[in-house]
């Protein structure tokens, strides 16, 4: 028998082990009086410690690969972790991110979350100002752990977003309800110039003025932005607003562990600290493993032995509708850091089963210039199971007593061998279940084998210089000043002069 404190000693080495999810410790260690470590427990203990490493599933994108590349891709790889961990390639002003996990201050976690929790209680929603990196990240989490019908289920605050589009009538539609609700906002910019964000935010800083006047607004607005410059800083130092810093040598689409993701997931009520812990535990692995076994150097290498081959396009799959932004934070990490020079994979995604009625005809069938990395999640969050019918006119009943979650499996192994079968790998990456924890694992295993990936591309993994030319088209079809040249030329191309 074990006495209370030993139980609880054992529940904070496995929490710290395998950040699992709150209620699989309370199932064993809810009631810390007793713990009798029998047979079961013991191989409970065991199983979830081997059961919560993320694992690589190769053997549907093994076939498809040339030799003769991974070889050489392979030889490059501890050179690669060099370039990045001495910092010594392009971009290396932009790798803060490598060690951030690790460093993140204590302080500043305790400090975000006094804030979260201040800005909860005086709050129905909160909205998040930003766009690119600077929402995409907080909303993969938020909208990977919060229940899929929040809104609707009275989780508040309810998380919207701002500043990542340009459309009127959305803007319009949010301060209608926020005319109704009680809400506060954070503004997620480095230079606070930055079009989208700007705009909404000038709206949203003018509504919340009306309704709640200059010092309460203040209280409620928080500015996440440099922590010197900009005319964001500027104006926080004027009115006194909460401030947070975007460090310096984080790039946006790798600022998800900073105040930039931190502070929003925290107000979502989702616990920041085990999401550092999972990162923190990636950190590790990779320092510790700087060779072809990291399931990281495997990613960068397979994909990009592919993309040699002449597959072009890389598709994120999911079978869990609480991915989709995860996906869409994935697209902009890789669409950013390795579209340039005229080259890199395009990502894309979708969620299965749902688009096998749409997308599944092409991939099945389609041009061969396409693989898929599927998000393979083991473990479900509830039980729901299927009942039976006596009359079974839908013919479900050969199914009846079965788990959603294994019909959901199935179908996913299904379509991983019927693609393979049409001509497309299918790497895939297993994860235990979708948590803090595991998210945090996942988030810096895609930022590595992201800046991996690019160096072996050749290119900057952390510059985005085609994202300019839309702007100065822009700013020149709306008459900025200094663009004037440009708007006579542009307004000639599309027939306005």
């Amino acid at each position: 028998m074990v006495d209370k404190n030993d139980a609880s000693n054992y529940r904070k080495v496995l929490e710290k082990r395998i950040c699992k999810n709150k209620n699989i410790f309370d199932k064993y260690t809810s009631e810390l009086r007793f713990i009798t470590l029998d047979f079961k427990f013991l191989s409970y203990l065991r199983s979830i410690l081997i059961f919560s490493e993320m694992k690589i599933d190769l053997t549907h994108i093994n076939p498809f690969l040339e030799k003769d590349i991974v070889n050489e891709l392979e030889s490059r790889v501890p050179a690669t972790y060099e370039t990045i961990y001495k910092r010594t390639g392009a971009g290396n002003d932009f790798l803060g991110w490598v060690n951030l996990p690790s460093e993140i201050d204590e302080n500043l976690l305790a400090n975000i979350e006094k804030t979260a929790a201040d800005l909860r209680k005086k709050s129905e929603i909160f909205v998040v100002v930003g766009i690119g990196g600077s929402y995409l990240g907080a909303r993969a989490v938020i909208e990977a752990l919060q229940n899929h019908f929040a809104p609707l289920a009275g989780e508040k605050p309810l998380i919207v977003y701002a500043g990542h589009n340009m459309s009127e009538d959305y803007l319009h539609d949010l301060l209608a309800v926020l005319d109704k609700k009680d809400y506060s906002l954070a503004v997620i910019s480095k230079s606070g110039t930055t079009t989208e964000p700007a705009i909404a935010f000038r709206i949203l800083k003018q509504h919340i003025i009306n309704k709640y006047g200059e010092q309460e607004a203040a209280s409620r607005i928080v500015a996440i932005t440099d922590k010197a410059k900009g005319a964001l800083k500027q104006l926080a130092n004027v009115k006194g607003y909460k401030t947070y810093i975007v460090p310096d040598d984080v790039g946006g689409r790798f600022s998800v562990l900073t105040p930039v993701g931190l502070l929003p997931i925290a107000v979502a009520g989702i616990d920041i600290r085990a999401l550092v812990k999972g990162a923190v535990e990636m950190e590790k692995q990779c320092k510790e493993n700087q060779t072809v076994d990291n399931p990281v150097s495997q990613y960068a290498v397979v994909r990009q032995a592919l993309y040699v081959q002449g597959l072009t396009n890389e598709i994120m799959v999911n079978y869990e509708p609480r991915l989709v932004y995860f996906s869409e934070w994935w697209k902009q990490l890789y669409g950013e850091s390795h579209g340039k020079q005229h080259k890199g994979i395009f990502p894309a995604s979708v969620t299965f089963s749902t688009d096998l009625h749409s997308m599944g005809q092409y991939i099945q069938d389609g041009l061969r210039n396409l693989f898929e990395t599927v998000i393979s999640v083991e473990n479900s969050n509830y039980e729901l199971r299927i009942p039976n019918e006596s009359e079974d006119l839908d013919q479900l009943n050969y199914i009846a007593g079965k788990r959603i979650s294994e019909v959901n499996h199935k179908a996913e192994l299904g379509t991983v061998l019927a693609h393979e079968d049409g001509g497309v790998p299918n790497l895939r990456i297993v994860i235990p279940e979708v948590s803090a924890c595991v998210l945090g694992e996942l988030i810096y295993f895609f930022e590595m084998a992201c800046a991996v990936s690019g160096y072996m591309l050749d290119v900057n993994p952390f510059d985005q210089p085609g994202v300019e030319a839309y702007k100065k088209n822009m700013f020149a079809l709306l008459g900025k000043k200094g663009f004037e040249e440009q708007t006579a030329e542009l307004n000639k191309r599309l027939g306005l002069c």
